[in-house]
Order: C-alpha cells, then structure tokens, then sequence
C-alpha cells in the first residue's frame, strides 16, 4: 500500500472526523478506494470504533440500474435509521466510468434527489467527511496520468492544515461582519449579495478534505446581477459549460449554457430554491494548480470563486435570517485570475486574485 493513503487515512480520522472509541462509523466509498477504506480501517480498530461500509454515495453503476427503471421515489426509512445510529460519516469520491449516469433521465434524478433529503439532513447534522480516492477514472477525467493524479490528491490533501486555518482566518475577518460582496469578472460578470448577519466558514480539511475555501450564505432576495460561470460544471456524467445566470431578487430568471442546457434547466427547476444562491465560496488553495473536473478540487482553487444553486448549508445561516432550502446544491466556478474583483462593503479585498492581505495586492 502506497504510504500516502494510511498518511490520508490518518488525516480523516485525526484532523477531519475527530474518531473516539465507541463511535459508531458509517464508510461510504466505491470498491476502487478499497485501500482507503483498509486503512481507515486499521485506524478505527486503534481508536475503538465501529465502522461499517456502503456504497451508496458513489455507485454510479447501482444507482444507473435503479434509476432508469423507476420513476417515483419514496425515503428509504432503512437508511434513515442508520444515519440516526451513526456517530461519524465518511464519503469517499472514486469511480471507475465518470458517466455512468450520464443516460439517466434529469428529471428522474431530480425527483430522486429531493425523496434523498431527508438523509442528506440527517448526514449533515453529523459529523462527516467528504474526501477523493485517486481513481484512473477520474485521472483520465482530469487529462493526467494515474500516477499523476495520485500526486495531484495526496499534495492537496497532506497539508499543514493548521497553517491553512491561519491563512484563511484572514478572509473570514473581512467577511464575517459584512453587509455585501460584489463579484465582477470581465465584462461577463458583475453580481452583488448581502450576507449580513450569516457566517462565513473556514474550510481547513475538516467536511471536506483537502479544504482550502472560506463560504457563507447569500441572504436568498439578495442575489441581484449577471454570472457567467467560465469553468465548466462536471455533473450528472455531463459536462456543463459557459453556465449564464441572471438574477433578480434572488431569483434566477434568465439562463443558458453553451453544452448540455436541458440538464441545467433541471437542476434549476428541481424545486422553490434551486433557482436561488444557496452559498458563495471563495478558493484559496493555490496547491490545487490545475482544474481537474472535481468541484471537490477545482472549487478550492486559488484565483476563483464559486457560488451554488440551491440547499445552504445551516452552519452559515445566521438565527434571524432565511436558509435557502433545495434538494439540490450544485456548484459553479468563476475565474477571477485576470481583470476581477471582489468587492466588501465598497472596498477592493481581491484583485485579479491577490487578496488585500497579501504582497503585491497595491501592485
């Protein structure tokens, strides 16, 4: 076994979940991460914890077969009864064909995706992890060789994330008392929100891993102005591209995409607040130096933000204000590398990248 997956390993329990004897821990992984997935094992014995494998998160191939032969979807109490008992839960993002689901009808994923929330609920109210096995699929995804994809994951994730949480700690001042952000790109895009009274989160590698963003909630009537997302979405086994999305209110009301629109229009129609902002993320990870297809990755990157139609998280939603609710949370990427800025309560804190806390910001 490769070292640096008992090093990952390690990281997840340790850093990420905090494991402790007697928790009762839910793996939830696709067989290509079976080496993970030993040595989390290993590990969960030295803790004295109880861990148990699925693999629902990921099997892509189990999930086509029950999709595409059914259209009307119901929550399964089984499973919500085992999220209940669990104590910690694992998600592990591997596959062996990146679309497999691509044939399945949108609207019946949608459908199936909003009988799923009460689990997403009830996994979200524990602590978990979501964390990426370096599979070929996804290497050959990502244009790269496999060794090169294993190199790729292990120096995102092998961080000194203790050092990250400083680093970004620095945003999270900025962000965490103000009224609005303005993000302008171009001349394609020029979109302002209020975040007054939410909180912003300092992703250091705990929920996910590797971590390497700050996000809060927009206040969901907020959200007014033009978007075009230039990173393109991998979603669903499709490849989305040239996202445009236009806001009033908060709303979505105008949108198109250059690749594969019908499957944004359902996503955006999956429910009330699919069409609404449910969080705005800000990448500052500059390890991740190459778009590799996987939001897990790719929204870290330094140089960019992200928003997300649909659910808010709760964690970022202050007492006093109105969560977004959705079925859905889909994330979209925009470049700011180049003739951008971010804009808090009125003063520059990014300029084509470069934060107001860093050298070079003046230049």
């Amino acid at each position: 076994m490769d070292p640096r997956i008992r090093e990952h390993a390690e990281v997840i329990v340790d850093h990420s979940i905090d494991l402790s004897e007697g928790d009762n821990l839910v793996i939830d992984a696709h067989p290509q991460a079976a080496d993970l997935v030993t040595a989390l094992h290993e590990f969960a014995a030295d803790r004295g914890a109880n861990p148990l494998v699925v693999q629902d998160r990921l099997g892509e191939r189990f999930r086509r077969a029950y999709l595409r032969n059914r259209d009307e979807f119901e929550t399964p109490s089984h499973v919500e009864a085992l999220y209940e008992e669990m104590d910690a839960y694992i998600a592990i993002k591997g596959s062996d064909n990146v679309t497999e689901t691509s044939d399945v009808d949108p609207e019946t994923t949608a459908a199936y995706q909003q009988s799923q929330q009460p689990l997403l609920n009830e996994r979200l109210s524990k602590t978990w992890c979501l964390t990426q096995y370096p599979a070929p699929a996804n290497a050959q995804l990502a244009q790269t060789s496999t060794e090169g994809y294993e190199n790729f994951v292990w120096d995102a994730v092998l961080k000194d994330w203790d050092a990250v949480r400083e680093h970004q700690s620095q945003m999270v001042e900025i962000l965490d008392p103000a009224e609005e952000v303005r993000i302008v790109s171009g001349e394609t895009t020029d979109v302002t929100m209020s975040i007054a009274g939410n909180e912003t989160l300092n992703d250091y590698g705990e929920k996910n891993l590797p971590g390497g963003e700050v996000f809060t909630a927009p206040v969901p009537d907020s959200v007014d102005g033009e978007v075009l997302f230039d990173k393109p979405l991998y979603h669903q086994g499709r490849e989305v591209t040239d996202v445009f999305l236009r806001f009033e209110g908060g709303e979505v009301v105008e949108h198109s995409a250059a690749k594969n629109e019908d499957l944004l229009t359902e996503v955006l129609s999956t429910d009330d607040g699919a069409s609404r902002l449910g969080e705005l993320g800000i990448g500052m990870n500059r390890d991740i130096d190459q778009f590799s297809y996987n939001m897990l990755f790719d929204e870290k990157m330094g140089d960019t933000v992200h928003m997300a139609v649909g659910r808010a998280y709760d964690e970022t939603v202050g007492e006093d204000n109105e969560q977004n609710e959705s079925a859905v949370h889909v994330d979209m990427i925009v470049d700011m590398s180049e003739d951008s800025f971010i804009e808090v309560d009125g003063e520059v804190v990014q300029r084509d990248g470069t934060f107001v806390f860093e050298d070079g910001f003046e230049d």
